[in-house]
């Protein structure tokens, strides 16, 4: 930790030196001072306006995370997250060899896991990350092979393009399911009542009277059709039907995620990196025409190719669809709705009304905010600039609190200045871009808080006249260096594209907006600065 009193010292020196020097580039005055103690420096607290913006259907395609399950929320509704996906032999043209029998065909797909203890005998416990529900919620899971055949090109554009798919084309790929779902076994946790499950995967080995135990962290693993996979598989591998990746593409097009409530039971929703999974077909097969002996082998099909998650919304709350439907975007919202996948954002915007010239007080409009022109007429020196968001805890209820909010230039469909150059990074995403910051602040557990920093945006605004006060959108995401957008299927006078980490988001929150009723609460832009002599 800083020595508080020393640094402070030093800072001052820096900015006397500064000044003696008459060094016109302030933009570097303050850099990497973050946190709640800003030495004397005086504070501004800007105007804001923040009103919220439904996102409809969204592009959800090869998303780096897809959400399966179904989520129940207080404040939002009900989210229901379907699947699909293309599959790869990992070796094409396999060859089966003599008489061959299927002993078992295996679906896994590894959840997202922390090990937390491990014992004498080397079992673990593990506790699973990106799961929302209850621990012992159920679904009805559904797994088909897929008549959807997805193309990487969009013919509308002359095949220039890639192909776009949408959150709500579930309907689209339910109708093109082929037969009988595939995870058929009598084992109902693998079907109608299935659950995620953090147990730990075991099995053992006995080879010469030594046994050999493999263990698998937790995940997905469902038993399917064996007699499909001899159809499908084994007896086509002589139709030529298997000996090439765009052939075997178009043969088998895919499996389809298809999940329902399971009876009365409270459902749960998981993140999935689906690209992990895999589809092993276990077999036997003879050495030789006369031998009888049977040799285990197995071939793979990997859960690779062109994706796309496929959301839908249901029994959804009152107040979310009245504030996403009459957003006020003039004096702006007392709450503001965030929600990942087809959800809805909020966006900001800095500084106010223009009623004025380039003095921000006389004259007529100029095209820039009141406040900025007098900022800009004020020679400070920017020492810090945070959005600080408050939650409602009262509509956000008991709904699981998001971890991080993101906030980019929603005109430029980009990140802002100080995303770009936060540096910090660490071991999990979840934990990076620290000095941006967005995560989930819960020192005061009766008021929870989010605070990005958006020193350098401010300071260029400050500095460099002809910048322009672009529009902020701010939204939940499930990753902080995603900093990508995906097309809205019909663009709205506001927005045509989002940022990717909220589509692959299934979570949401209610903020306190810029026209809160409690104005402790309220959403605020805090500007620390210092006056300077020039």
């Amino acid at each position: 930790m800083f020595n508080s009193s020393f640094f402070k010292k030093i800072l001052l020196a820096s900015v006397a030196i500064s000044l003696f020097s008459c060094d016109k580039d302030v933009n570097t005055i303050g850099d990497g001072i973050v946190g709640d103690d800003h030495f004397g420096f005086e504070k501004l607290t800007s105007e804001v306006i923040a009103y919220n913006q439904k996102i409809s259907a969204v592009q959800s395609n090869n998303l780096p995370v897809n959400a399966l399950g179904i989520y129940d929320t207080e404040a939002f509704g009900t989210t229901t997250a379907n699947f699909n996906t293309q599959v790869a032999l990992q070796t094409v043209a396999p060859t089966f060899g003599n008489n061959p029998v299927i002993e078992s065909v295996v679906l896994t797909i590894p959840y997202f896991s922390v090990q937390k203890t491990i014992d004498v005998n080397g079992d673990s416990t593990y506790e699973l990350d990106s799961i929302y529900g209850p621990s012992d919620a159920k679904i009805k899971l559904s797994v088909y092979e897929s008549g959807y055949f997805m193309r990487n090109l969009d013919p509308t554009t002359g095949f220039k393009e890639t192909q776009k798919y949408y959150t709500d084309q579930n309907s689209d790929f339910d109708n093109s399911k082929v037969g009988a779902r595939l995870n058929d076994a009598t084992d109902v946790t693998e079907n109608d009542a299935f659950v995620f499950s953090a147990a730990e995967y075991k099995s053992s080995v006995t080879t010469d009277g030594v046994t050999t135990v493999t263990r698998t962290k937790p995940g997905m693993r469902l038993n399917l059709n064996k007699a499909y996979f001899k159809t499908k598989i084994i007896d086509a591998s002589n139709s030529g039907k298997l000996a090439t990746a765009d052939t075997f593409r178009d043969y088998f097009r895919g499996l389809y995620f298809k999940v329902e409530k399971s009876g009365t039971s409270p459902s749960a929703l998981a993140m999935l990196n689906f690209s992990e999974g895999k589809i092993t077909i276990n077999y036997k097969e003879d050495t030789s025409l006369t031998d009888a002996t049977r040799v285990d082998k197995s071939v793979v099909i990997n859960l690779t190719g062109n994706t796309v998650s496929l959301l839908q919304e249901s029994n959804k709350k009152a107040a979310y669809t009245d504030a996403t439907t009459n957003a006020n975007k003039i004096t702006g919202d007392e709450k503001l709705y965030l929600k990942g996948g087809q959800g809805s954002m909020a966006i900001v915007e800095l500084f106010g009304k223009d009623l004025y010239g380039s003095d921000g007080k006389t004259g007529t409009p100029n095209g820039v905010a009141d406040e900025l022109d007098i900022l800009r007429s004020n020679n400070w020196l920017i020492n810090e600039a945070n959005l600080v968001f408050h939650v409602d805890a009262t509509t956000s209820g008991s709904d699981a609190k998001v971890n991080r909010i993101y906030l980019y230039d929603v005109d430029n469909s980009t990140r802002v200045a100080d995303h770009a150059s936060d540096g910090t990074a660490s071991a999990s995403l979840k934990a990076s871009k620290l000095i941006f910051n967005g995560l989930l602040n819960k020192t005061t557990e009766s008021d929870n808080t989010y605070k990005i920093r958006i020193t350098d945006q401010i300071r260029n605004l400050i500095k460099n006249q002809d910048s322009t006060n672009v529009k902020l959108g701010v939204v939940v995401t499930e990753d902080i260096n995603t900093i990508s957008t995906s097309k809205l299927k019909v663009a709205n006078s506001t927005i045509e594209d989002v940022a990717t980490a909220s589509v692959m988001s299934p979570q949401g929150v209610v903020l306190y907006g810029s026209k809160a009723v409690s104005a402790d609460k309220r959403l605020k832009l805090e500007i620390y600065y210092t006056k300077s002599n020039k």
